[in-house]
């Protein structure tokens, strides 16, 4: 058995990590215009856009389950790499909405066995590295996202509607025969990431609790948005498919400058709280503005503002659902975190997409935008009744 090569075992796992998100985001920006394209309707649409979160929901604590109890990670993460490469495939050679469908319900799969890279991942670091351990997966997730939606508009301007889905698995293959080299330590397998005995006292938290409702809101802003119906409403409105590359950027950017940098600014002289609450204000002013928005220089400046605030609210909250909980129980914590808000990725899609077959495509952003209203109400009810307790206001051990 090889021994453990810092720097190679971490290249090559931090490649197949960002192939696996790569290969998955490469045809988000087009994904809801192509199914319009060929005969889908918004409801159809919206289910197939939140196929992607209900199979994260149905599959991350079995696979997480399953992966501690065979003590094993890497046959996970070998499998996660084969179905996104088959969803790709699948997206590739048909046309048919079913099969759309069902791609697309694979590509939950592989993206519901991101909680054991996460696990494996952090065995390569000792306890007091493993923030930066996540700092740096997190970061390449976020360029993955990045590049991937980037180059969606310009590689269907030049070669068509199925080409995002061949280039996606083509790199899937090669993530497929990088993932068979990623190096498991036996020593990492101690490190579990979902104990069932534990998740029924560790989702019971408070602020686990708040932090996972908060999540699950998001989400449904970002996948009714972005990643759903932005693109589409991009094009009803003029934008060519060539236009999306900054549509994309106008968002991805600020959201990757304020998930690495802004939580750290904001929260010392604002609290959590209240950077929540402004950023979740600011992304429900500037959804519902969309539908009004018939200017290109307004459109982007509308994303640029839902990126930024985003950026702020995903790792703020991330670092909240594990804030109270024992060290020990942290991964189980995590695990359920990533379960719950996998709601907000199947509904937010799945409704926005029914309200807009029957009330128009500027229904779906009303409802973002009220999604975003609804947290700034819960923000303020949780914020007044830690108002007592300042440290809890502005600390975060994170």
């Amino acid at each position: 058995m090889r021994t453990f090569n810092p720097i190679r075992d971490k290249t090559i796992f931090l490649a197949v990590s960002f192939i696996l998100w790569f290969s998955h985001f490469i045809y988000v920006p087009i994904l809801s215009p192509y199914m319009e394209s060929i005969g889908g309707k918004y409801t159809f649409i919206g289910i197939v856009l939140g196929s992607y979160g209900l199979m994260q929901l149905l599959f991350r604590l079995p696979i997480g389950i399953s992966s501690d109890m065979l003590k094993v990670r890497k046959p996970f993460l070998i499998f996660g790499m084969m179905v996104s490469a088959l969803s790709c495939l699948i997206f590739s050679v048909t046309d048919h909405l079913l099969w759309v469908l069902i791609a697309r319900c694979l590509a939950g799969i592989a993206a519901a066995t991101w909680v054991v890279f996460t696990v494996l991942y952090s065995s390569y670091f000792s306890d007091r590295e493993i923030h930066r351990a996540m700092s740096m997966i997190s970061f390449i997730v976020v360029f993955a996202q990045l590049l991937g939606m980037g180059l969606s508009g310009y590689i269907v301007d030049r070669w068509g509607w199925h080409a995002p889905f061949w280039f996606g698995a083509g790199i899937a293959v090669i993530g497929v025969f990088l993932s068979f080299f990623v190096f498991e330590p036996k020593e990492g397998i101690d490190r579990k990431p979902i104990q069932l005995k534990d998740l029924t006292t560790v989702v019971k938290d408070p602020l686990l609790l708040k932090a996972s409702t908060l999540s699950i809101l998001a989400h449904s802003i970002i996948f009714s948005t972005m990643f759903g119906f932005i693109p589409a409403y991009a094009l009803h409105i003029g934008f060519s498919t060539n236009d999306l590359i900054l549509v994309i950027l106008s968002f991805m950017i600020p959201h990757a400058i304020a998930t690495l940098y802004m939580g750290n600014l904001l929260v010392p002289s604002m609290g959590k709280w209240g950077t929540l609450g402004i950023s979740y204000l600011l992304a429900a002013v500037f959804t519902f503005a969309v539908p009004f928005i018939h200017l290109r220089s307004l459109f982007y400046v509308a994303q640029i503002v839902n990126g930024f605030s985003l950026g702020i609210i995903f790792p703020l909250l991330l670092g909240m659902s594990i804030e109270t909980i024992p060290h020990a129980k942290r991964a189980t914590a995590m695990g359920a975190y990533q379960a719950i808000y996998a709601i907000g990725i199947f509904a937010g899609p799945f409704i926005a997409g029914i309200l807009n077959a029957h009330l128009g495509l500027a229904a779906g952003f009303y409802f973002a935008a009220a999604i975003g209203g609804v947290a700034v109400i819960f923000i303020s009810l949780w914020r007044r009744k830690n108002a007592f307790n300042p440290a809890l206001e502005n600390g975060m051990d994170v």
